[in-house]
């Protein structure tokens, strides 16, 4: 009984000083789409309990989400609470149009104007017509037609629909790299701490160690340096096996992509067998090559929190490293997977480009959305493969990082699939064993103008570009702003015409 007791309680909620971490599920490995998953489903029980909380607080049960939208609008300030907004407001009428008077003469009451108005006969039992009438009037003054008309009797019911400016608002992202200090949420369902299966379990020392280096990484702030961490000798030995390993694999399995780079973080002594590199040197190594840089990350950081970090040219990576007991397989990401396996391709351009592609589709999605990017990165950038050659090489990190399933991944066991991003998005995939299913890309470009397609396709009313001389990521939804961006372009085409134009020049 106490041991089953200590296992309910490893899996309630864990909150950890001024950050949140979420707990949930026994997966064994890093799966950005069961935190997606996960998320959506904390994201519903908070959203009730909001709805809740706030139906309490105005001693009215039958207020609807919509209700509570524009009554949290409303008391967001005395300019916000005068705001003129256009709303969808439905009446049904029991005694017939008759009643419909009375609903005209009280939006003039509540200094409304009407915008729409029209009815149909109702199917509801007990109900003639239902009428949907669009009004603009202020937020506050709108709180209280609805409340009016709900206390008529020859109204059945009385509904606001969202329309407009009130509305369920996008989920925040982060507009500049200084805001990602707000997204480092966690899951922690791999933590030694709490998942009685993690190698480092039962080793006091070693969860120990992970806490401390942990507690650097929610210390971090934009624009500090990257904190440097004196390895161990367990450690490093643990790093010289596992490089080793992939080192002796990589020749014949890997991308030519991933070897050039490679080859070039040893000849800069970043890559060497007795020493795990700095994230500081490893930052600056891809800031040269491809603009982007490193974060320090406590562990596993939320599906949302961790693709937007792309978006900004960002890579959020952990600084602990797996146990010396497992050294070939981590059930989380460890700097040991983040080095080896991701590092290398972020310094590649095109590689580069396609990752922040999908942290710029991912601002703003909706929770399905989040879901279905996660389940598209997961078969790309974590266990992605290509055609090189006329052979299938491994691009993706879980690969990399992992023989096991490198092995597996290129062999016949597997079916090999055609990336396509719809049909990949919605794959089930394999967490506990190895993928039965992998997706091969024709090329890195390939893969991007397909991606670049799907993501057209995203129900996100807006899009998103990032300006990489200011650091933020501008919201293009104004006719205004994009004359801008194309006023910049057309100077860019320019400069790039001119060149040409040189260059097919004979030489004297």
């Amino acid at each position: 009984m106490a041991v089953a007791a200590a296992q309910k309680n490893r899996e309630m909620f864990a909150i950890k000083k001024s950050y949140s971490i979420e707990n949930g599920y026994p997966s064994r490995r890093r799966s950005l789409v069961d935190d997606a998953r996960f998320e959506t489903i904390v994201v519903k029980q908070t959203k009730q309990t909001v709805l809740d909380e706030a139906r309490v607080k105005a001693n009215d049960a039958g207020l609807t989400e919509e209700e509570v939208v524009l009554q949290n609008a409303a008391s967001e300030s005395p300019e916000a609470e005068k705001e003129v907004v256009r709303a969808a407001v439905v009446v049904r009428l029991r005694d017939g149009m008759g009643s419909l008077g009375r609903i005209l003469k009280a939006v003039e009451t509540f200094h409304g104007t009407v915008a729409h108005l029209e009815s149909r006969q109702s199917r509801s039992e007990g109900v003639m017509f239902d009428v949907l009438i669009k009004v603009d009037m202020a937020r506050v003054n709108l709180l209280q037609l609805i409340r009016s008309l709900r206390q008529t009797s020859s109204f059945g019911s009385v509904s606001l629909l969202a329309e407009n400016n009130v509305s369920v608002k996008a989920p925040w992202f982060p507009k500049h790299a200084s805001e990602l200090d707000n997204c480092n949420h966690l899951m922690t369902k791999y933590e030694p701490d709490l998942d009685m299966n993690h190698p480092g379990f039962a080793d006091q020392v070693y969860r120990a160690r992970r806490k401390e280096i942990a507690e650097i990484a929610f210390s971090y702030k934009y624009g500090d340096p990257i904190p440097h961490i004196e390895y161990t000798e367990t450690e490093n030995k643990t790093w010289s096996a596992v490089f080793t390993r992939v080192k002796e694999l990589m020749q014949k399995h890997a991308c030519s992509e991933y070897i050039a780079v490679f080859r070039k973080l040893e000849d800069e002594k970043i890559f060497v067998q007795e020493r795990i590199p700095q994230l500081q040197e490893m930052s600056d190594f891809l800031r040269k090559s491809t603009g982007f840089t490193l974060r320090p990350a406590a562990g596993l950081l939320t599906a949302r929190d961790f693709l937007a970090s792309l978006s900004f040219r960002i890579f959020q990576s952990t600084q602990y490293v797996r146990h010396i007991n497992s050294p070939y397989h981590t059930p989380e990401p460890d700097c040991i997977h983040e080095l080896l396996g991701h590092m290398p391709l972020l310094a590649d351009p095109s590689f580069a480009q396609f990752s922040q592609e999908i942290g710029l589709a991912s601002l703003g999605a909706s929770d399905e959305e989040i879901e279905k990017l996660s389940t598209v990165y997961w078969f790309t950038v974590e266990f992605g493969l290509c055609k090189e050659n006329n052979e299938v090489k491994a691009y993706g990190a879980g690969l990399l990082s992992a023989y096991g399933e490198l092995l597996h991944a290129i062999s016949d066991k597997p079916e090999h699939r055609p990336f396509d991003p719809a049909s990949t998005a919605v794959q089930p995939y394999q967490d506990q064993e190895y993928q039965p299913i992998y997706y091969v890309a024709e090329s890195f470009e390939d893969a991007k103008e397909k991606f670049r397609r799907w993501v057209s396709t995203m129900s996100r009313p807006f899009e998103v570009r990032f300006n990489p001389h200011t650091e933020r990521v501008e919201v293009l939804d104004s006719v205004e702003k994009l004359d801008t961006l194309i006023s910049q372009m057309n100077t860019e085409i320019l400069h790039l015409t001119n060149a040409i134009a040189k260059l097919r020049q004979p030489f004297c």
